[in-house]
Formats: structure tokens, sequence, C-alpha cells
């Protein structure tokens, strides 16, 4: 059998085409621009954006032992996603110390079989319902609020509830991270990406809701019906899963006879931390009484933080009364609950989530009376488990420099462009929206390739008589899509890095769900050419 690279390998090596471009392709440059834009909330700000007719050729910048260089540059850049990535990891070992993810999958997993009583649900099957529900509410976090760097944390959760479920652990990264790519390709509201690319494009925010809504719609059942049959067939051949014999990490850590010595008890020290944690949810209720929830380009101010403090004196009481692993379940139900708060309505981003996360952890030991230095050691081994999944981001992040500093990617840009001036309408928005998914393998960030493409695409969009919420469609899928296979995702390398997938593995298993992705979308687009639909 030949052997698959390490994702290292692999990554290093795409780092070395990407200089090797530079020494083929000439070196060019776009004139770059600020101009302001309208923002979501109404408020306006300036953005850095191409200007259309300013591409000129440059001596182009080869790249060598930049190649190392690079490597320290796609640290520095992905610094945030790295420590966000440790931080995580090192909080979720706390918490598992305690056994009480282990302890509540179980329990969850005995109330599940109860339900198998009844016929409707033998019938369609209470996993696959679980699933669904699970998958339909990621979707809508990265339809709604471009969800994507946090779905990271959530792995740690949904890859052990998986894997006790008889399935794998890329069942537990699709019911979390797929569905919330798929949801942010499919995006209604997504600021990020729709917000960003209309303002840049000089059309109404959010404008064209209604055919994104269907679009989102068919996406999410598309993803969820793979998903599910996928999981039916890995719960029925098991050992024929392509991670199988690496899933043998999370069968271990989630088995049942590790919990069989665990002792169910409710310390003083987590009273103490009840106490203490109910006071501070109280007084963050006092200060913020009213939270203003940004959906799109519409608010409500809703009274969420003394709604949740509230429900949190009530379930840490009576969760504490069961035993410490209910507890620290339910300090880790309230996280997500507070990281969902703190995104719509503080602008929260991985800074503030990674406290949030810490803090669970630090909680979640205390309340499980562990010591100072027991902490220290569990974070620091978190830490150390995690450490191959946040160096890679990093390591992946060297080839967008290479590319950049080489100065070719403005060239690749230009390139393209002046081909599909040459196209028919059709074929010029298929040529674009392929073009669009291409440049997201090497540009996966949405807000970076709106203000890159959106000034160009835009106006090509006029010259050509196409709808500019037509070019705006096609850079929201070709953008979202393949976020899901590119090896210069930080968010895809830290999710199969936090899961124990190899790249080359995932990348095996996916692409043919990508590819199909990709003409679903591109199918997707074409009514807007032919019919007159709200907002196009």
């Amino acid at each position: 059998m030949k052997r698959i690279p390490h994702t290292f390998t692999i990554v290093f090596y795409l780092i070395l085409f990407a200089a090797l471009l530079t020494w083929i392709v000439p070196g060019g440059e776009f004139v770059r621009e600020t101009v302001q834009v309208t923002n979501a909330d109404g408020s306006c700000s300036n953005r850095e954006v191409v200007r259309g007719d300013s591409f000129h050729y440059v001596d182009k910048s080869p790249q060598s032992w930049q190649i190392f260089s690079s490597l320290f540059s796609g640290f520095c850049d992905k610094a945030d996603i790295i420590i966000f990535i440790l931080m995580v990891g090192g909080a979720f070992w706390i918490l598992n110390n305690s056994h009480a993810i282990d302890i509540g999958v179980m329990a969850f997993l005995r109330k599940v079989q109860k339900l198998n009583r009844f016929k409707l649900f033998r019938k369609v099957g209470v996993e696959n319902i679980i699933m669904t529900l699970i998958m339909i509410m990621f979707s809508l976090f990265g339809a709604v609020f471009g969800m994507s760097e946090e779905t990271i944390a959530f792995v740690v959760v949904f890859v052990p509830l998986a894997i006790s479920m008889g399935y794998d652990s890329i069942v537990g990264v699709c019911i979390c991270y797929v569905a919330a790519h798929v949801g942010f390709a499919g995006a209604m509201l997504n600021p990020f990406t729709i917000g960003i690319a209309q303002g840049i494009a000089g059309i109404p925010l959010f404008s064209g809701l209604e055919y994104r809504l269907l679009c989102w719609v068919v996406l999410t059942i598309i993803g969820i019906t793979f998903v599910l049959l996928y999981a039916r067939w890995v719960k029925q051949n098991p050992e024929k899963s392509p991670v199988y014999k690496i899933d043998a990490y999370w069968r271990e850590r989630s088995s049942r006879e590790s919990l069989d010595n665990v002792e169910y008890r409710s310390p003083r020290s987590a009273w103490v931390v009840y106490v203490l944690l109910s006071a501070v949810l109280v007084w963050c209720a006092v200060l913020f009484p009213m939270t203003t929830v940004a959906i799109g380009s519409g608010s409500s101010s809703l009274c969420i933080m003394p709604v949740l403090a509230a429900l949190f004196v009530i379930s840490g009481f009576l969760a504490l009364r069961k035993s410490v692993h209910f507890f620290i379940l339910d300090i880790l139900l309230f996280t997500i609950l507070y990281l969902i708060v703190g995104v719509l309505g503080y602008d929260w981003y991985v800074m503030e989530i990674s406290a949030l996360f810490l803090a669970m952890g630090l909680l979640s030991g205390i309340a499980d009376s562990q010591s100072a230095d027991e902490l220290a050691k569990l974070f620091l081994a978190g830490c150390k488990d995690i450490l191959s999944a946040a160096l890679v981001v990093g390591l992946a992040s060297g080839i967008i420099f290479i590319l950049k500093d080489g100065k070719v990617i403005d060239t690749i840009l230009y390139g393209l462009t002046r081909s599909l001036a040459r196209a028919g309408e059709i074929t010029s928005l298929g040529a674009m929206y392929l073009f669009q998914t291409a440049l997201n393998l090497i540009m996966p960030s949405g807000s970076a390739k709106a203000a890159l493409t959106m000034p160009i695409m835009s106006q090509f969009a006029d010259l050509i008589g196409m709808s500019r919420q037509t070019v705006v469609l096609a850079f929201q899928f070709g953008d979202g899509f393949t976020n899901m296979l590119t090896p210069t995702s930080g968010v895809l390398i830290g999710c199969l890095g936090v899961a124990r997938i190899p790249y080359a593995t995932w990348l095996k298993w996916v692409w043919k769900f990508i590819l199909f992705l990709i003409v679903i979308g591109f199918l997707l687009i074409l009514p807007t050419l032919f019919f007159n639909l709200p907002g196009f």
C-alpha cells in the first residue's frame, strides 16, 4: 500500500511549487485605492480595493531563500489562530481530564436509545435526527454570521460524540465544520463575504436575500444527505473507514471501561465555582441588560445576558445536585451560548473566544478539585497534544506569502479576466465562477478576495450586461466550497489537526463531494441570467 505523505510534507511541497511559479509567471500589480463602503449596520468605513484598469507589469521577484522566511511570516500572520488552537487544546485537555464529556456522551446515548421504542424514531433513526439538527444549526451559523474559526473548538466535542455513536472522526468533523462551511458558501447574511462584496460592488447590502435563502436550503439539504449516507455506510462497515486505524486514539478515549471507576460527586470546590460564576454572570447581566444582536442588515435589542445568567443559576444548581461532571458540562454549554452572543452582539473574534475557552477550562479544573500545579501540567499536556495542528496552520500560510512577495497573484488575476472578455455570457459566468473557485485555493480569505476581485468583476459584469448581483453570487460560491479543500485554509488544517485526520486522507475523501457542490453551485447561478429574480 502506498504511504500517504505527512501533512507537513504536502504543504511544504506546495510552498516549493508556489516559489517555482514566481520564476515562471511575470510580475504584475494593480493599483490599490481606498474607498468608502457602507457596513451592515449602516455605518461607513474605508476599504482598500483594486482599481480595475490599473494593472501594470513590474519586475518579477523570484522567491528562493524566502521559502524559509515565508514560514516565519506565515506563523506571524496566523499567530492569532495558532494561539487560539493551543489555548482551546489546553482548555479542553483540562476539561477532558474530568471525564465530563465521556460521561455526558454516554448519558446522552442512553437517553437516545430509549427513543427507539417509538416506531417513527426507530424508522427514521434517532441518530440521523440528531446529526441533521446539529448540521442545520451550524449551517445557519455559517450563513448568518460567517462561523468559521469557531468550528475548531467544536471538533473536540463532536468527534468523540461521533465515535461513541459508532461513526468515525470524519463524521464528527462534518457535522460541525462541513455544515458551517456549506452554510458559509450558501450564506444569506454573512457580513464577511456578502456584506463586503456587495458593498464594494455598489449594490444594496444583503439584497437578493430571497434567492440566496433558496440556495442555502438546497446546499444544506445536499450536505446533510451526503453526510448521513456516509455515516450509515461507516456504521455498517466501520473497518472500511479511511480513518479507522487513526480513530483508535478516539476510541480509547471514549471507551466505556475508562469510566468504570469514575466517582460521581459534588465537591466543595465545585460549589465555590458555581457561586462565583453565578455572581459574575449576574454582574454582567446588570452591566449589559440589553444586547443588540446584528443579523444581516437588521438588528434587535434583547435581554439575553439576564436570561442566560438566570438559566445558569438554575441549571448549574440542578447539575451539581447530580455530579460535578454534569456541572462541568453545564459550563461547557454556557460557554458555547456566550460565544454565540459574543460573536453576534459584541463583535468577538479569536482573542475573546480564546479567553472564554481558557476560562472554561480553568473553572472546570477547579470545580474538579485540581490544584494550580495540576492545572498547569494539564494545560501544557493539551498544548503539546494539539501542537502539530497549530504549527501546520502557520506552515500553510507561508504559501500565501510566497505568492504575494513573488508578485504573481495580480498577474494571474489579470490574465484570467482578459480571457473572460472574449467569451459569451454563460461561458463568462462559468469562467468567472471557476476563477473565483480556483483563486480560493491560494487565497482563502473571503474579505481579502472580495477586495481584490469585486472592483474588476463588477465592472466586467457591466460591460457584458450581467447583473452585479450575479457576480457576487459567483464570488460567494467560489469562495465557499473550496474552503473545505484548500491546504491554505488555516481553519481546515486546524480542524483536521484537532481531529487527527491527515490532510491527504481528507482530500481523498472530500474531493468528489466538493466537485459535486461546485457543479450544483453553477446550476444555482444560471437562473440569475434568465429569470427576473428579486434583487438580481
